[in-house]
């Protein structure tokens, strides 16, 4: 009788053993395709960064007003390509870039002092568009002030967001409006953003500024890069447009907006107009966006 009743024990305990050892089977395959499809994922990141891990930081973004961080100033690898560069010996200079500095005329007292940092007015072109006006004192040696055009008749849906994106997203048109002379690049940057132009000069000239060149790099976030985008460049870190682009986007930039209402910021307006014109970002890693 005993023996019978282990049988029939030993009978109803393997299908329990047969489902228990095959949801540990299920369990170690699900372990290992999610590791697999985190691999991939992590390599296409790292695949889309540029391959050079040692350029010269030039720009640094200061969220912070507490302190001003130091730029690590690095040797940079000089590009071989000659298709890139195609500009000879005719280098570009100081005299070639133009910066459009986005500012607030709330911040305006605190901020400047940030560009009073990096900005050299007897060598360096510059406008600061404000969204109102403000006092200026020409001993302070900074560039020109200049009220954004009005706005208000765009039309902006974004309820995280504040309709200036507008404002700012059309920095780089309404500085190309000015009708400067000898310009090759345009440069855009907050009014905390801190320029180190020798370095920027050095990327510049890597790129022949007779194209069309949207540069910049991403967000040192990783959860903003996802909220965002990974092909967008972070106005906050700067980036470069190539003169014959800012004329390419100043013909649709005010239509391609309205097409956006939706969007955020001024950064991925900037991109949507870019992927309109079939221009994507060139990534160089000088560029810092410090995101908090």
């Amino acid at each position: 009788m005993k023996d019978l009743e282990k049988v029939t024990w030993d009978q109803g305990r393997c299908p329990a053993q047969a489902r228990s050892s095959a949801s540990q089977k299920l369990m170690v395959w699900l372990m290992l395709f999610v590791s697999l499809t985190y691999m991939l994922y992590t390599l296409k990141l790292v695949s889309t960064s540029s391959g050079a891990c040692n350029h010269a930081p030039f720009i640094i973004n200061h969220l912070s007003s507490s302190s001003i961080p130091y730029a690590n100033v690095t040797e940079k690898r000089e590009s071989s390509s000659a298709s890139r560069t195609g500009t000879g010996n005719h280098k570009t200079e100081l005299r070639h870039v133009v910066f459009g500095i986005a500012a607030s005329s709330k911040l305006w007292e605190h901020r400047k002092n940030y560009i009073k940092i990096w900005y050299r007015k007897k060598e360096m072109r510059g406008v600061v568009w404000l969204d109102d006006h403000v006092k200026k004192d020409p001993k302070e040696g900074l560039p020109p002030v200049k009220v954004s055009t009005d706005t208000s008749n765009f039309v902006y849906t974004n309820k995280l967001g504040h309709r200036s994106a507008i404002r700012i997203s059309r920095i780089v048109t309404e500085t190309l409006r000015l009708g400067l002379k000898d310009v090759r690049w345009f440069v855009m940057g907050d009014d905390d953003t801190v320029f180190v132009t020798d370095n920027l000069l050095k990327i510049l000239n890597k790129y022949d500024h007779n194209h069309m060149y949207y540069i910049g790099s991403l967000s040192e976030s990783h959860l903003q890069n996802i909220f965002f985008s990974y092909g967008m460049a972070y106005g906050g870190g700067g980036f470069a447009i190539s003169y014959p682009l800012a004329k390419a986007l100043s013909k649709i930039q005010d239509r391609c907006i309205q097409r956006y209402p939706a969007l955020y910021g001024s950064d991925d307006r900037m991109q949507a107009c870019m992927a309109e014109l079939g221009v994507p970002l060139t990534k160089e890693i000088g560029f810092h966006q410090v995101s908090s």
